[in-house]
């Protein structure tokens, strides 16, 4: 959507909360952000914001209510009265996307109740489009006495939206391009699937794209071929293939991934004496929660890098790697932002849901409380070995000893 509406010269401002990233996971720069890029791309409107923020030093400390006022609503109404608005080219629509991931229910309520009073209320010319899971604060504003009830049109993507023929279509556009692009002859062939393959998976997917793209992306994991891959995951469908709970096929795909890279790990290190499941669960818990009680007060970030929880946890240079290869389908390894580290990210939160549920995950759950005994051994071992070659053994070891 963002795309398609800087395309067409109409996007006014996007904004991603991110519930693992702490600059992205709270309100406080929401406001701010959606200013910042509503004045580029109206030079008329930079002018009244930069006077805003000139006037009012504070003004960042202030209430969400307060920020919207002073630094969107007010500098809008002094471009209108000005003459200097010109509706046909103004970029009106701001995307809030992932709401559900800022943290605390009273925060995404805040939110809402700003872009109403603010937004809404004062009929200034956006169009706000904001995407969330239904948690408590969005079912509250949407339903028939909320407030935002007869303002907001509801595109509900679950119970009321069957999206099995999206699904259908993009399963069919997408598995010609995987056979394509593999080294596997067979899977070059236009019968490596047939159309009782197609809607096997459309049946599973109970509705939730989710289980579509992970499905994709697990068939497009270049170290195996798709047809031996489809075999696994349509063979994994057929269990309890009378099942109609939505989640249910989809966390069946997670335990059949985590099951054959277990197996891959295990195979390839055997010397290893770790549970893969719980290295795995080190690397996400930081990347989605962070440890910050490893860290000495001088520092900031309660969240690790990588190649600093391979130190941690007295592994090679480049373990994550290793742990992480047959993990592609669920999630990616990004450059960290201002450090010379990498960042592990989700693809799609349900997968952490997962991992978080030991309904859900089951044999496969590792509860916090044994990362983090694990992590005080690791601790232990640098405290009674010394330093090891790697900064982050000493300052972890600072750390714990302190």
């Amino acid at each position: 959507m963002a795309e398609y509406c800087a395309g067409s010269n109409i996007l006014g401002s996007a904004y991603f909360f991110a519930a693992a990233d702490p600059t992205r996971n709270t309100t406080s720069s929401l406001v701010p952000t959606i200013a910042y890029q509503l004045a580029r791309g109206n030079p008329g409107l930079k002018e009244y914001i930069g006077s805003a923020v000139e006037e009012d030093a504070l003004i960042f400390s202030k209430s969400l209510t307060a920020q919207m006022r002073i630094l969107i609503c007010e500098p809008v109404r002094r471009l209108h009265a000005s003459r200097k608005l010109d509706l046909p080219s103004f970029r009106y629509t701001i995307l809030i996307d992932g709401l559900d991931e800022c943290l605390g229910e009273e925060n995404q309520d805040k939110i809402l109740k700003a872009v109403k009073d603010c937004l809404l209320d004062e009929d200034l010319p956006f169009r706000i489009f904001i995407a969330s899971r239904p948690e408590w604060a969005i079912r509250s504003a949407l339903e028939s006495s909320g407030d935002l009830n007869r303002l907001a049109y509801h595109i509900q993507l679950s119970d009321k939206y069957d999206a099995t023929a999206d699904i259908r279509r993009y399963l069919w556009r997408k598995l010609p391009e995987l056979g394509l692009r593999s080294s596997d002859p067979r899977a070059r062939s236009p019968g490596w699937f047939s159309k009782r393959d197609i809607e096997e998976l459309v049946i599973a997917a109970s509705g939730q794209f989710i289980y579509a793209a992970t499905v994709v992306r697990y068939l497009s994991e270049r170290r195996s071929s798709p047809v031996d891959r489809l075999k696994i995951v349509l063979d994994c469908t057929r269990v309890n293939s009378r099942s109609a709970k939505p989640f249910e096929k989809l966390d069946l795909l997670y335990h059949n991934i985590l099951t054959a890279a277990k197996i891959a790990y295990e195979t390839i290190d055997t010397h290893n004496e770790t549970d893969f499941l719980l290295l795995f669960r080190v690397y996400h818990i930081n990347a989605t929660r962070g440890f910050p009680d490893l860290w000495l007060p001088e520092e900031r970030a309660p969240m690790a890098s990588n190649e600093q929880i391979d130190d941690l946890l007295q592994l090679a240079n480049g373990a994550h790697e290793t742990i992480f290869s047959d993990l592609r389908s669920l999630l990616t390894i990004r450059r960290s932002s201002g450090s010379s580290g990498t960042e592990l990210h989700m693809y799609h939160k349900s997968f952490s849901d997962y991992l978080d549920a030991e309904s859900r995950s089951r044999n496969f759950f590792v509860p916090h409380v044994r990362v983090d005994t694990h992590l005080a051994k690791c601790l232990l071992r640098n405290v009674t070995q010394g330093p090891g070659d790697g900064a982050w053994s000493s300052r972890f070891t600072m750390s714990s000893s302190a």
